[in-house]
């Protein structure tokens, strides 16, 4: 009989207590997506700055090849007489 009293004085842990609000799952949810895609990037590769370097130098490369391939200089035939 005496326990009954002794739980009415003591708060107790609730479902809302227990978990936390969306905003923070979402957050932690977001950190999470973003630590895996990092691994998923970093697999295998020792440095990813050198690899993201090397991308962007061949998308400049080839997209000074598209412009000078899309420019209006006319090009160069053969003639034979």
């Amino acid at each position: 009989m005496g326990n009954c009293c002794g739980l009415c004085g003591k708060e107790s842990s609730s479902y809302e207590d227990l978990t936390p609000d969306r905003e923070t799952i979402r957050r932690r949810q977001a950190e999470a997506a973003e630590r895996r895609i990092t691994e998923q990037q970093q697999r295998g590769i020792k440095d990813i700055e050198s690899v993201k370097r090397q991308q962007r130098r061949a998308m400049e490369l080839e997209k000074r090849e598209q412009e000078a391939a899309s420019s209006a200089q006319p090009t160069l035939k053969w003639q034979v007489n």
